[in-house]
């Protein structure tokens, strides 16, 4: 089937719905994100928290584009939820002509990459600051074949998208159910029956607990540049290496803070829900040192597998008791070396306690192998649907 193409101009023009700014009186603003994704709400201002003297309505139905980043996909069809909020010159509006085009059908063609190369190509200005202009916007052709066709194959896309996104939730539903009963197992394991079975102890009679160095301090004489880790490099069950800076340490410190394989590093703090964030040093980069929000905690590795205790700190127990002993303001926490030390360690033998870590690992594979599942499932799902609209608009669906 050949579809006709024709220029916007001949099915949409622009409408200013112009209103001038008045301190004292509230304005809901709109923004349009990149690749077709979408207008959204982003605030409501005051009158007085604008340089611009008037504001333009944007209304449900409308085609909206940003004119710096249409070139990126910011253009869309107002939906309902920013009918009435405003925009800047930047953001021009287009009425429709629904006697000859479908909203969803602009809808749809709007989020394929043909259309934003047409109108990159369009663009002009400074280097990043490309804005289209509202009548060479215009020019840009699109396919619009008769009401009826537009209507079947809207219908057709929306059929496959359902179905693409009914497999995205259905992944999504397996990862978090897998998670969740990771978690189930890890409460069953660091249960009440658990701690009644076993001695126990404290972290501070069990570990060196040690802070980093603090960061920004004027040496002089030998020193040495070595790496360190930031807090940013600790994550929860592993270690983001991907960034790793260097600092200067005196030579003589050196031996006080570098880092050994079966370290356990825990941060000082951060969201309250993320206290107790930490995992086992490796050994991964030589010479390494560590920042004085990271505790080291070195154990004597024939009593305790640096893993089972580190399982033990990030368990629900865990994380219970460091959200009860921290200092915490407005979803923010630390936790001092006075608590870090109480914290209640339970001692079962060095056998049980690696057959726990080997349990987990296995738990934690399962989790993982699922995640690689879902991404590629998603990669995939990603990939269908610019060829969904690619064979829309050509006639071929």
């Amino acid at each position: 089937m050949i579809i006709t193409r024709i220029p916007l101009r001949k099915i949409v023009k622009q409408v200013l719905r112009t209103i001038d700014v008045l301190p004292g009186t509230s304005y809901r603003t709109m923004g349009v994100k990149w690749w077709g994704e979408g207008a959204y709400e982003r605030e409501t201002i005051d009158g007085s928290q604008t340089a611009a003297k008037t504001l333009s309505i944007v209304r449900e139905g409308d085609l909206i584009i940003n004119k710096i980043w249409v070139r990126h996909g910011s253009i869309a069809i107002a939906g309902k939820d920013v009918d009435g909020c405003v925009a800047s010159g930047e953001f021009p509006t287009f009425e429709l002509d629904l006697n000859e085009v479908l909203p969803m059908w602009l809808h749809w063609y709007t989020k394929t990459r043909e259309f934003w190369d047409k109108c990159a190509q369009l663009s002009q200005g400074t280097s990043g600051k490309n804005r289209i202009k509202p009548d060479l916007f215009l020019a840009v052709e699109i396919p619009l074949p008769p009401l009826e066709e537009q209507r079947r194959v809207v219908t057709r896309v929306e059929e496959l998208v359902g179905k693409v996104e009914e497999v995205r939730s259905l992944r999504q539903q397996a990862l978090e159910e897998i998670q969740a009963l990771v978690a189930s197992e890890k409460n069953a394991i660091f249960s009440d029956e658990f701690a009644e079975k076993y001695s126990f102890t404290t972290l501070g009679e069990i570990a060196d607990v040690r802070a980093g160095v603090t960061l920004g301090r004027k040496l002089q004489g030998i020193t040495v540049n070595l790496p360190y880790l930031r807090v940013a490099n600790v994550q929860d069950g592993y270690l983001d290496l991907k960034s790793i800076k260097k600092l200067e340490i005196y030579e003589y410190e050196r031996e006080k803070w570098q880092l050994q394989p079966g370290d356990i590093l825990l941060t000082e703090g951060g969201d309250w829900d993320k206290l107790g964030r930490g995992t086992v040093w490796q050994g991964e980069i030589p010479n390494c040192i560590h920042q004085n929000h990271i505790y080291r905690l070195r154990i004597n590795l024939n009593e305790f597998d640096p893993y089972y205790l580190s399982a033990l700190i990030a368990s629900p127990y865990g994380k219970a008791y460091f959200q009860t002993a921290s200092k915490q303001t407005t979803n923010l926490a630390t936790i001092n070396q006075r608590q870090l030390k109480a914290f209640i360690v339970f001692k079962p033998p060095l056998p049980q306690q690696r057959r726990i870590v080997s349990y987990l690992d296995e738990l934690q594979t399962k989790v993982d192998t699922m995640k690689r599942m879902r991404e590629q499932v998603i990669k995939e799902l990603d990939a269908l649907l610019p060829s969904i609209l690619d064979k829309a608009f050509k006639g071929e669906l």
